[in-house]
C-alpha cells in the first residue's frame, strides 16, 4: 500500500499557503495553478492530527487517506476519515500476509544457508502477527469497531495491529538479517497510528 502522492501533495500545501497570504498579490505564470478543487479537503484534518504526532507527519495523512475515494468529501468529519485509514489498515494487514506466505512458500526451494534459515523463522513470526489482525472476525475486527463508534475496542486493537508490524520488523532487526517487508510494516504501523489519532478526535 506504498502512497506515492508526495509530490502533489506538496503542491497543494504551497497553493494553500498562497491562497492565505492575506493581500499580497501573485502574478500568473506559465505553470499550472492549484485550484479549491485541488487542495484536499482533508488538509485541515491532516494538519490537527499529524502535525504534532511522532508516528506519522501531514505528508503521511495526506498520501494515505487521499488515496481513498471517500476522503474527496470527508472534509474535517474525523469518524470517516479513522473509518478509511481503519480500512486501509485492512487492506494492508491482508495484502502483507499474502506477501509473507508468498515469501515462504518461495523459500522453501532456498540453499538453507544461516541467513535464509534465520529469514524463514522471522517470515513465520510476522506471518502469525499478521495473521492476528487478518483473522479477526469482521463483526468485531478494527474497521467494524471504529463503524460502530466502539473507541476503546477499536483503540486496543488498532494498537495491537501497530504492536504486530512493529515486532515484525523488529525481529529482523534484532536478528541481523534484512526485512523483505519494511515498506509494509512501515506503512502498515503508521496507518495504525493514523487511525487511532483520527478516532480520538472524533470521540
Amino acid at each position: 500500500m506504498k502512497m506515492t502522492m508526495a509530490a502533489a501533495a506538496s503542491f497543494m500545501l504551497c497553493a494553500l499557503f498562497f491562497a492565505g497570504s492575506g493581500g499580497t498579490h501573485v502574478e500568473p505564470t506559465t505553470e499550472a495553478v492549484a485550484t479549491s478543487e485541488q487542495v484536499p479537503s482533508i488538509l485541515p484534518v491532516c494538519k490537527t492530527v499529524g502535525g504534532g504526532s511522532v508516528f506519522f507527519d501531514v505528508q503521511f495523512c495526506l498520501e494515505a487517506l487521499g488515496s481513498d475515494g471517500r476522503s474527496a468529501n470527508a472534509g474535517t468529519d474525523y469518524h470517516t476519515c479513522s473509518v478509511i485509514a481503519a480500512d486501509l489498515l485492512t487492506a494492508n494487514a491482508t495484502t502483507t500476509a499474502a506477501k509473507i506466505a508468498g515469501l515462504l512458500l518461495r523459500d522453501r526451494g532456498g540453499k538453507g544457508g544461516h541467513d535464509d534459515a534465520t529469514t524463514t523463522r522471522c517470515l513465520r513470526s510476522c506471518q502469525a502477527l499478521y495473521g492476528g489482525v487478518v483473522r479477526r472476525p469482521q463483526q468485531s475486527g478494527c474497521a467494524a469497531a471504529v463503524r460502530g463508534r466502539r473507541s476503546g475496542e477499536a483503540t486496543r486493537c488498532l494498537e495491537e495491529a501497530a504492536s504486530a508490524a512493529e515486532q515484525c520488523e523488529d525481529g529482523f532487526r534484532k536478528s541481523k538479517v534484512a526485512s523483505p517487508v519494511t515498506m509494509e510494516n512501515d506503512d502498515a504501523f503508521k496507518v495504525a497510528k493514523l487511525a487511532v489519532a483520527l478516532l480520538r478526535m472524533a470521540s
